[in-house]
């Protein structure tokens, strides 16, 4: 019986500690929400069960070094409130494991995401109708005037947005998913993404835009697209 109730309390303590991270660390809401994204991302694809492993392995690694990484920074600041050199030394450590395993996160996606989504825009280049650059920038601005929109009326005080979506974030979004939509070519498409993503992480690190803020801008700008372009296609 004790070792039930020691159990449940280690799985309480456990909780807390994951919902500690998620609520105070913006890192960790990042990693938490990309790391989502992919795994539904592999199950809309269909992706074979060794390479939703893969992914599922390479997002928990990712979480469980920014834990790693909360705990040490806090445990540095207890133990040595004012700066010192070696206290720089353990934070630093322990960020650069957060970092190997991103890296080894993005790699993995790119490795498992990229054949699947190639065909996927090869096949919507081969379906691509004729679309003008008038309606392109017509729809981009109407991206843009939705999410002022969002922003403007949800603003009052008795009426507001958990989330407001980036205005740049879903702009630059809405570009690259035109750029994936009207080439065959999935590397221009990848380079693209990369140039909105890069996008993002300046935004955020100079303290400008929250995360949740951008992830906002940036699915609301792509899903706008793909439907606009699915209504002109489909009439």
């Amino acid at each position: 019986m004790r070792d039930v109730k020691r159990f449940r309390r280690s799985f309480r303590y456990a909780y807390e500690g994951l919902q500690y991270a998620l609520s105070t660390q913006p890192n960790m809401q990042f990693h938490f929400s990309v790391g989502l994204i992919a795994l539904i991302l592999a199950l809309l694809l269909e992706l074979p069960k060794a390479e939703i492993l893969f992914v599922l392995l390479a997002v928990t690694l990712v979480i469980v070094t920014e834990l790693i990484n909360t705990a040490v920074e806090k445990a540095v600041d207890l133990a040595m409130p004012e700066r010192h050199p070696i206290a720089k030394i353990a934070k630093d450590v322990a960020a650069a494991s957060v970092l190997v395993s991103a890296v080894f996160a993005a790699i993995t996606g790119m490795i498992v995401f990229y054949d699947p989504i190639e065909l996927l825009i090869r096949r919507a280049g081969r379906e691509e109708g004729m679309v003008s650059p008038g309606i392109i920038w017509t729809l981009v601005a109407l991206v843009a005037m939705l999410v002022v929109v969002l922003q403007s009326r949800f603003a009052h005080k008795h009426v507001k947005l958990a989330i407001k979506p980036s205005l740049i974030a879903a702009v630059s979004f809405s570009i690259s998913t035109w750029v994936t939509i009207l080439t065959s070519q999935p590397l221009i498409a990848l380079l693209g993404f990369s140039l909105s993503i890069q996008m993002m992480f300046i935004l955020y690190d100079r303290a400008r835009t929250g995360i949740a803020s951008l992830m906002a801008g940036a699915l609301l700008g792509s899903a706008v697209t793909i439907l606009a372009y699915s209504l002109i296609h489909y009439f």
